[in-house]
Parts: C-alpha cells; sequence; structure tokens
C-alpha cells in the first residue's frame, strides 16, 4: 500500500535523521554536555567550541551522511519516495524527539539529502558554503547562503518535486539562524579564528 509505504519511509526517516550526533559524540568523547556549551546548538559549529576538532568533523560528517543515507534507502527500496525521506530527516535533525525537539540548524544534513536527491544541487551547495565562508570567514553566513544553491539548480533543471522540498529546508535554514541574522544585521557575528564581539 503506499500509504503504508509513504508512512514508513517518514518515520524511518525522521528517527535516522533525529539522532543527535553532535551531543553523542561530545558525551563519549568527554567532552560533556554539548547543549551547555557555547550556543548550546547540537551541530559541528558548536561542537567546535569545545575544541576537539576531530569530534567537530565527525559531527560534521555523521550529520550530513544520515540525510544521504535517508535518501539512497529509500531510493533503493522505496523509489519514488526520495522526497519524503529528504524531507522526514532534515526535520528530524532540527527537531530531535529525544532533544525535547531542540535540535540543529540544518545545514550539513541538508547537504546530505542535497547530494544525494540531485548531486549537483548538493555539489553546488557545497561550493558556495566553502565560497562564502573562505571570504566573510563566517560560518552561518556560509551555511544560510549554500542552502538557497539548491531549490535554485533543482529549478533551472525542472525538477518541481525536488525544488518544493529544497525551498522548504531553505526556510527552516533561515529560521533557524534568526539569530544569527540579527547579530549580522547589527555587524556583531564572530567570525571564525576571531574574537566575539561583546
Amino acid at each position: 500500500m503506499p500509504t503504508l509505504a509513504t508512512a514508513i519511509v517518514l518515520i524511518g526517516s525522521y528517527l535516522l535523521g533525529s539522532i543527535p550526533f553532535g551531543v553523542l559524540l561530545t558525551r563519549w568523547g568527554g567532552a560533556g554536555d554539548l547543549r551547555q556549551i557555547g550556543s548550546g546548538n547540537i551541530g559541528a559549529t558548536n561542537v567546535l567550541r569545545t575544541g576537539r576538532k576531530g569530534l567537530a568533523a565527525a559531527t560534521l560528517l555523521l550529520d550530513g551522511a544520515k540525510g544521504a543515507v535517508a535518501v539512497l534507502i529509500v531510493r533503493h527500496f522505496a523509489p519514488g519516495l526520495e522526497v519524503f525521506a529528504a524531507g522526514a530527516s532534515f526535520l528530524g535533525h532540527l527537531y530531535p524527539v529525544w532533544l525535547g525537539f531542540r535540535g540543529g540548524k540544518g545545514v550539513a544534513t541538508m547537504l546530505g539529502v542535497s547530494l544525494a536527491l540531485y548531486w549537483p544541487a548538493g555539489v553546488a551547495f557545497a561550493a558556495v558554503w566553502i565560497g562564502m565562508f573562505a571570504i566573510t570567514r563566517i560560518s552561518s553566513l556560509g551555511g544560510m547562503t549554500a542552502s538557497i544553491a539548491p531549490p535554485v539548480v533543482a529549478a533551472m533543471v525542472g525538477r518541481s518535486d525536488d525544488v518544493v522540498v529544497f525551498l522548504g529546508m531553505t526556510l527552516l535554514v533561515l529560521i533557524k539562524h534568526r539569530e544569527n541574522i540579527s547579530r549580522l544585521l547589527a555587524g556583531t557575528e564572530p567570525r571564525s579564528g576571531g574574537k566575539k564581539p561583546e
């Protein structure tokens, strides 16, 4: 039954996306509770604030991988339902049930989802992310700008279903970064390698 298959895809992908790798890795690595460190966010940028670059890199890779894996599993077992897997895994990262629905900001997971759903969109995401960060040294600005790339790329080639899910992700990434946006407008958003403004 398509309805049952869709429900299984949504629930399974959400649960996979909701695995809080940042919290788990910092705890297992003896760095404490990530939610009590820095911004309290569970993503790789905040893990980096623990001073554990290895843990931050692992968090980045795993947060991206869980989104990609959800899409690829569904593509293999239930082709045609990939966009549901993409959206559900992304929502799982942003709103994990295990952490009271207080999750990450979605940048790494959106990258993984984009690469698996339509790889040129993922490549564009990565290129914009790296390029913007290299120019500005502002992590949040790099992530937000990069999130705009996938729906643009998908729209250019007429992948309408992907455009819808990518646009939804872009909107949620921006909403999750609303405090960063306020600091950017105020000129107080910290740069990587620099001191945080008072």
